[in-house]
Parts: C-alpha cells; sequence; structure tokens
C-alpha cells in the first residue's frame, strides 16, 4: 500500500516550522553580533586596554611562540593518550572490585572505596608533588622523565573518579538483567562482561567523555614537574619575550585539542536523549 501524502494542514505546519527556524537562526546570529560588538567596544574604552593588547595578544610574539609551544603541545597528547588507556582500565578493575557482593570481598570493597576517597579528596597538583618528586626519592625505581610521573598521577586521581562513574553505571542496570544472565549459567565474570558493562557504558559514555576534556586541560599540569609541554614551552617563550601572548597561544592550542571531544559529547548526549524520548512525547 502506497504511502498516504500528507494533508494540506501538515504541509502547512511544516512551511510554519521551516520558517520559524530561519527566523531562530537569523534572531540568534544578530543578538551574537550585537553582543560581540558591545563586548568589544566596552573592553577597547576600558584605559588599560592598549597595554593588555601588547602584554597578551602581540602577533609578532605569537607567531615566534607558536612552533615551540605546538611542540610541548605534542608531549601534552603523548601523555593524554596513555593516561587515557591507564585510566580506562584501573577504574574499570576498581568499579568491579566496588560492586563485588559477599563479606569475603569486604577487603577488596574497603580497598577499592578508600583509593576512590583518598584521590578524589587530594589536588591533582599535589598527587603530581608527590608521585613526580616522592617516588623517585625512595630510589627504588629506574630514573624515568618527568613525563612519566605525570602520567601515572593523572591515572591515579582520574580512575578515582571514572571508576565512581562506572558503579553508578553498573548500578543503573537492573538487577534482574543480572539474575537473568546468573539464571542462563553465566558467571559472574561473564555476566559483567557481557550483560552488565554494555548496558552501563551506555549510560554513562557522555559523563566519561566529559572526564576525557577534563583531564586534557589537567594534562598541562604536568609542566609542575619539569616537562617542557605546552605549557611550560609557553613559559619558556614569555620570560624569552617579556609578553604574556604565548600562554594565549597554549590556551588556544588546548581549545582546539578539546572543541572536537565537546562537541561529539554534545552530539551524542543529545542523540541519546532523543532515543530515551522517542515514543514518550504526547
Amino acid at each position: 500500500m502506497p504511502p498516504r501524502s500528507p494533508s494540506p494542514l501538515e504541509l502547512e505546519r511544516r512551511a510554519y516550522r521551516k520558517r520559524q527556524g530561519y527566523r531562530s537562526v537569523a534572531v540568534s546570529l544578530v543578538s551574537t553580533v550585537v553582543f560581540a560588538v558591545v563586548l568589544v567596544a566596552a573592553l577597547r574604552a576600558t584605559p588599560g586596554w592598549p597595554r593588555v593588547v601588547d602584554s597578551f595578544f602581540d602577533l609578532q610574539t605569537a607567531r615566534l611562540s607558536f612552533r615551540p609551544v605546538l611542540t610541548g603541545l605534542l608531549l601534552n597528547i603523548r601523555v593524554l593518550l596513555v593516561s587515557a588507556v591507564g585510566v580506562l582500565v584501573m577504574s574499570l578493575v576498581v568499579a568491579s572490585l566496588r560492586t563485588l557482593r559477599g563479606p569475603v570481598f569486604f577487603p577488596l570493597r574497603a580497598l577499592a572505596a578508600g583509593y576512590t576517597d583518598l584521590f578524589r579528596g587530594l589536588p591533582l597538583i599535589i598527587v603530581l608533588y608527590l608521585v613526580g618528586f616522592g617516588v623517585p626519592g625512595l630510589r627504588i625505581f629506574p630514573r624515568m622523565d618527568a613525563a612519566f610521573w605525570g602520567t601515572i598521577a593523572l591515572v591515579l586521581v582520574y580512575s578515582a573518579y571514572v571508576a565512581e562513574v562506572w558503579r553508578a553505571g553498573i548500578e543503573a542496570v537492573h538487577p534482574s538483567q543480572r539474575l537473568a544472565a546468573r539464571g542462563l549459567g553465566l558467571t559472574h565474570g561473564q555476566t559483567l562482561r557481557r550483560v552488565v558493562l554494555p548496558q552501563a557504558l551506555r549510560k554513562v559514555t557522555p559523563a566519561l567523555m566529559n572526564d576525557f576534556v577534563a583531564m586534557q586541560k589537567d594534562v598541562g599540569l604536568i609542566s609542575v614537574l619539569g616537562a617542557v609541554d605546552a605549557v611550560r614551552a609557553a613559559q619558556i617563550e614569555t620570560s624569552r619575550y617579556y609578553d604574556f601572548t604565548p600562554y594565549v597561544v597554549a590556551g588556544l592550542l588546548f581549545v582546539l585539542l578539546a572543541l572536537p571531544v565537546i562537541r561529539l559529547t554534545d552530539w551524542y548526549s543529545a542523540r541519546l536523549r532523543k532515543r530515551e524520548q522517542a515514543g514518550g512525547i504526547v
């Protein structure tokens, strides 16, 4: 049976919604331009604006410092990728330990809970100092560079946060799913791997992606250990040219690094919300 063509009333409604969409876009563009013009005019009217432009937005300094800062950003990216893998593995282990049932597993649950409480309470910069300067002082490990210890500190801190995200997703899966899997003869590990985690992943993916964006920014803190990343390179260039523009260059590069993941997170969150609300609109 061929599909029915829309009625004239439905066509009129679609045309109206399209006109409203175009109007909303136009109003948004105009309001954004007006806001930007007003903001720029207000900034330019301040007494210290010329000095701020000379200290933070010097194009010549930006051009000269771009390559060293970009080279440092490559170190940040390498640390970020290694840390992301380490956080994914370690957080899953910790979350799995926290979801174990039975009194015999109490020591493991207590250890995992103590770990998450400790590293969620400690500021990242303090962990960086403790790991980067304290652990090498024990002289039980071979000499490693600052980026290595910075990666270890990032994994320790972010695994605690991400483990709680995983645990929330695991506990959000209805208990009947776990019981049905055990009733089919699956072991606890098989149930977790084949039934619980796939459902939990869909629930916590937006939160995991937001944590990844946060880690993209915090990876710049490894500069406190002496690693010549984008932030430390910007500091070196600032002392060379007596100008803060290299910090602005580094900040823009970090924003460009994070934007694709931010947009992907927004798209996936909207897609997930639309899927959950499908058929629920009255």
